[in-house]
């Protein structure tokens, strides 16, 4: 039997819970309220980015008079408010955590979402998951930056190679691989290529703790003092 993973890294939107359609649909309503019909070749700039990311983007399809911090925060009650209303999880993934949390292995939730619609999630899904959670407003850069991994990883002071992070967009697996980690992909709405370091599945169905040990990179630990497993930290 493998080495269980050191642990296992969540994205939130469209990975664990079913929300990326939402924040699709957030962004079209927006575009199209600005005379822009989003397009697939507006998708890199919007699946898996941070909502000021998205919002640039925006404004420069636009040359709208809103600023672009005028339509981040449009984007943001918007979102939230669909968040609000639906949230619901993945297939798999509740099992999937359950596994986890049994076996001792630490969890983190990394999501380029700001925080108000992480803590909608998490009170829905369930904080007790996840030993730390990260939001946007959690590091200086986000994904496709390696920041919100290296940042987790630091936190529960491990090494990223020892960790297995699980994502569904090549914006958030360009940003896990670039930290070091290994990556599950469990695409939801665009493909991702096959590539080293990389494991595809359809479902978290099918991801469970005998894949992912099969995952990961022995590493001893960093000499951090990792976050005791009952201590939740934001």
């Amino acid at each position: 039997m493998p080495a269980l993973p050191a642990a296992v890294l969540f994205d939130m939107d469209g990975t664990l819970v079913d929300t990326e359609h939402l924040w699709l649909q957030t962004t079209a309503e927006l575009a199209a309220g600005l005379g822009h019909t989003l397009t697939e070749e507006d998708l890199p700039e919007v699946l898996g980015r941070a909502v000021d990311h998205t919002a640039a983007h925006l404004y420069r399809m636009t040359r709208t008079s809103f600023t672009v911090d005028a339509l981040a925060e449009l984007l943001n009650d918007a979102f939230s408010s669909k968040v609000a209303a639906e949230v619901v999880p993945r297939p798999g993934a509740l099992a999937l955590l359950a596994e986890l949390s049994d076996a001792g292995v630490p969890t983190a939730l990394v999501s380029a979402s700001p925080r108000r619609v992480v803590d909608l999630v998490l009170g829905s899904l369930g904080d007790h998951w996840f030993t730390v959670t990260l939001a946007a407003e959690d590091t200086e850069r986000t994904k496709p930056d390696p920041a919100p991994y290296l940042a987790a990883a630091d936190r529960l002071g491990l090494d990223p190679a020892a960790c297995v992070a699980v994502e569904d967009t090549p914006t958030g697996v360009a940003s896990a691989r670039a930290a070091g980690c290994s990556v599950l992909a469990v695409p939801s709405t665009v493909p991702i290529a096959r590539s080293d370091r990389i494991t595809l599945l359809d479902s978290l169905e099918q991801a469970d703790l005998a894949l992912l040990s099969a995952l990961t990179v022995p590493t001893r630990p960093s000499p951090r003092t990792a976050t005791p497993p009952d201590g939740v930290q934001r």
